[in-house]
């Protein structure tokens, strides 16, 4: 027995109990030959996704830095690029077209501003 302390901070005199480990990926190995496949393509779909999406950010990040800069030229050739992969994650389907076009919206917002401002 173990000591442990409740809510209210008052001792009690329960068996400690053994924390549960995390579940990770592939904690549960699938018996069925179909879900087998699944977890197959769904890694692989995770793993694709996580790196447009990873390559999204950097698309937008490399814009910000160009536009706080203040180099217009370069600002809008980022701006393109990052329109251009966002396009490109839209149609794999790795994010909603309405989210593409809100982010579009403000990057080609700032990028108008900067402009203007030159």
């Amino acid at each position: 027995m173990v000591i442990c302390f409740s809510a209210c901070g008052a001792p009690s005199l329960e068996p400690a109990r053994p924390i549960r480990p995390r579940l990770y990926r592939g904690f549960f190995v699938a018996n069925i030959k179909s879900q087998i496949k699944r977890n197959k393509q769904n890694e692989k779909a995770r793993l694709r996704n996580k790196a447009v999406k990873s390559s999204l950010k950097t698309a937008v990040r490399k814009f910000r830095e160009t536009a706080d800069q203040g180099d217009v030229e370069a600002t809008v050739a980022a701006l393109h690029a990052a329109s251009r992969q966002l396009d490109k994650a839209v149609s794999k389907g790795v994010i909603h077209k309405n989210q593409a076009a809100n982010r579009k919206s403000a990057i080609a917002k700032r990028a108008a501003a900067l402009q203007a401002a030159k």
